[in-house]
């Protein structure tokens, strides 16, 4: 009998594991996605669950009714649990939500009669999924399908599926509402019958909210009338069960006071570090940009060295911010808690598929401060749902005509960029103290990271990472407050302790500096990377064409970084083209030192073109800039060049496709309408690539 060595042993035996692994989607090892899993079981759902086929999970728990969703910022879950609780309480569904990644989709060709699904998909980027929602995309858009009956597309195999859409797109991007417009042809190709409407939201136009109240109402109708639901008066069920747990102090070890995960909270934080599990970096350096008193914009080194964490040039960097000290105060106050902030509570899901989406045990105040949206903009049909729970007539009528004319509300608090705490107080000095806090858990979103442009190069320093981030402060016309960004003025706070600022911020924004039990002392802050397809041409010698006012610089600092480290040694590189914009030269010029000790390195390959808006009485932005350069910019593309835009979506990247495609048109004498196919194909293929935002 031949022998087995040990290196031939060890493969076996790591070919085993890797396959229980895989076909048992890690249920043998306890391996869960959510963050927030404990030993006490607070993920519930399919994550802490043991079964990623849904017609089970239906089947196991008595539902009739799934809320899929693919999310890349948390907004389309928030949809999807709105539209769970309404189903469930307006028209008596057993409703559960569902992360789209959590489960397989060969047996939706058996999927019951007598149910329904829905599909809240948000369009991430130019047209592509969510993170979340990549495998349900492919499987159900691709050309070869794998149902578990062994049909083809032309046997329409979902014919027994009835299923509703809403999609979350922007429509300053070209793909707008790609995913849900391409899901709901895939699944009426396949036999699927759609519930009304397929609705879509529009972040780009700020009507997102008012796009979704004005497609639900008629999708229930139509919804109630198919499945035979009768509507009854809503009263709120709680999912969650919140209970003050006087036996734990926060000084408890097993007490969340902000730490984001299990990991974190017994003191390892161990990798990998990812969108679950960030890594608590040390900032290296932190800087000003400009050089007035009444703006900021920071430059900030991320040291990740010893994480693991790796970025390419292009990439994306996740900050997970900490609430406003002030905010969290007038929170608690309005909602009558600032007496027991620091009382322990346990969260628990009442229903097996709720998912708890805070740690727990936790506190009011760590709930509110680490892991609540609550400076987020507050939606009217939010707003009205807090009628029921007015601490007098006066305010309950008033919250009911909020909720019920959206002009008045539009006027009252949209207008007025109110969070929840702020709308509340501009209604009734008195405490909402009767508010269940499992109501606002259920009403407020988790706070979500917020993504910046890496602003340097992964072959110069890759092991610190740049960001560039100008301060949000902005005040309302008419507005008696200022609106301040949740995660650039946490930014701000850090680097002015890192630096010994003398002028505290003039607002009273205070931030919880040293993070969790003084776990973040050092100036830290919480961090993951994001790939993008952002990206630099694979060969230097390709030229390129970046158009980046403002903070869209961000990245192509990182592109001119590497392409000088490339000339230094000895790479031959394209002409790099660099369209600049900001207000004044000597006021908001970002890098402008760096500029010159690149165009030193690169020499006649780099030319940067500047717009400076005011400086002159007529206005000049970088697309004046981009046709006053019409004959270099077409010569360059017929050259092959990739074109960037990096900046603002709604005015700056629209403006900037519209004239490179009269420019294409103008310089080849072709028509307009053949220079914008040019432009798209452009898109298509690659060469002209956006990272912007709205």
């Amino acid at each position: 009998m031949a022998q087995v060595d040990t290196l031939d042993l060890i493969v076996l035996v790591a070919i085993l594991v890797g396959s229980i692994a895989y076909f048992t989607k890690g249920t043998y090892w306890g391996i869960q996605k959510d963050p927030y899993a404990t030993s006490n079981g607070t993920a519930n759902g399919a994550k802490a669950g043991k079964t990623r086929d849904i017609l089970e999970k239906l089947e196991e728990t008595g539902k009739n009714c799934v809320i899929f969703y693919g999310s890349q910022t948390g907004t389309a879950e928030d949809y999807a649990s709105r539209l769970a609780k309404e189903g469930s309480q307006r028209f008596g569904l057993k409703t559960m939500v569902a992360d789209l990644e959590d489960y397989d989709y060969e047996n939706l060709d058996k999927f019951p009669e007598d149910k329904v699904a829905f599909f809240v998909l948000a369009t991430y980027g130019e047209g592509e999924p969510t993170d979340n929602a990549v495998e349900f995309y492919q499987f159900i858009t691709g050309d070869e399908f794998s149902f578990e009956s062994g049909s083809s597309a032309d046997d329409k195999p979902l014919s027994s599926l009835k299923y509703v859409t809403f999609g979350l797109g922007n429509n300053t991007y070209e793909h707008y509402n790609a995913m849900v417009r391409q899901v709901d042809a895939a699944l009426t190709k396949l036999g699927a019958k759609r519930i009304g409407s397929a609705g879509e939201g529009d972040d780009g136009a700020g009507t997102m909210e008012e796009d979704f109240l004005a497609w639900k109402e008629p999708m229930w109708e139509e919804l109630a009338k198919v499945m035979g639901l009768e509507e009854r008066e809503a009263v709120y069920e709680p999912v969650f069960s919140v209970t003050e747990d006087d036996s734990l102090s926060p000084e408890d070890e097993n007490v969340y006071l902000g730490e984001p995960t299990q990991g974190h909270l017994q003191g390892s934080g161990n990798g990998p570090f990812s969108a679950h599990n960030p890594y608590i970096a040390p900032i290296a350096e932190s800087r000003e940009l400009f050089t007035v008193k009444d703006r900021n914009c920071l430059h900030m080194e991320i040291d990740v060295s010893g994480s693991n964490l790796t970025y390419e040039t292009g990439d994306h960097i996740a900050v997970w911010p900490t609430n406003a000290g002030s905010e969290v105060d007038r929170f608690l106050k309005v909602f009558g808690l600032e007496e027991k902030r620091h009382s322990v509570i346990a969260i628990k899901g009442l229903d097996v598929t709720a998912k708890v989406p805070i740690p727990t045990p936790t506190t009011y105040d760590a709930a509110v401060r680490y892991y609540m949206e609550i400076c987020a903009p507050v939606s009217r049909q939010f707003v009205s749902s807090l009628a029921a729970f007015a601490p007098d007539e006066e305010a309950k009528a008033e919250l009911v005509r909020l909720g019920g004319d959206k002009d008045y509300f539009q006027e009252k608090v949209s207008s007025q960029c109110f969070n929840i705490a702020q709308a509340l107080e501009s209604i009734t000095s008195k405490s909402f103290s009767s508010v269940p806090f499992s109501f606002l858990i259920e009403g407020i979103n988790k706070l979500q990271p917020r993504y910046y442009s890496i602003s340097s190069s992964s072959v110069v320093q890759k092991d610190k990472i740049s960001i560039t981030a100008v301060v949000e402060s902005v005040r309302i016309p008419g507005a008696t407050h200022i609106v301040k960004g949740v995660t650039t003025n946490y930014l701000l706070a850090l680097k002015q302790k890192q630096n010994g600022d003398p002028e505290p911020d003039p607002y009273g924004l205070t931030y919880s500096i040293n993070g969790p039990r003084n776990k973040y002392d050092g100036i830290h802050v919480p961090v993951h990377v994001r790939h993008s397809n952002f990206k630099l041409p694979s060969d230097p010698s390709k030229p390129i064409i970046m158009i980046g006012p403002g903070t869209g610089v961000a990245p192509f600092r990182g592109f001119i970084q590497e392409r000088a480290a490339l000339a230094a040694r000895g790479e031959k590189v394209g002409t790099t083209i660099l369209f600049y914009g900001c207000r004044n030269r000597n006021e908001d010029f970002l890098y402008k030192d760096e500029w010159k000790t690149y165009e030193d390195q690169l020499g006649d390959s780099l030319k940067i073109i500047t717009a400076f808006s005011r400086e002159t009485e007529k206005k000049v932005y970088v697309q004046h800039k981009l046709r006053e350069n019409a004959a270099l910019v077409n010569d360059l593309l017929t050259q092959k060049a990739n074109f960037y835009v990096c900046g603002d979506a709604a005015n700056m990247a629209r403006e900037v496709n519209i004239v490179l495609g009269q420019i294409i048109a103008e310089h080849r004498g072709l028509t307009p309408e053949k220079g914008e196919e040019i432009v798209k194909q452009m898109r298509s293929n690659g060469t002209y690539q956006e990272d912007v935002w709205s």
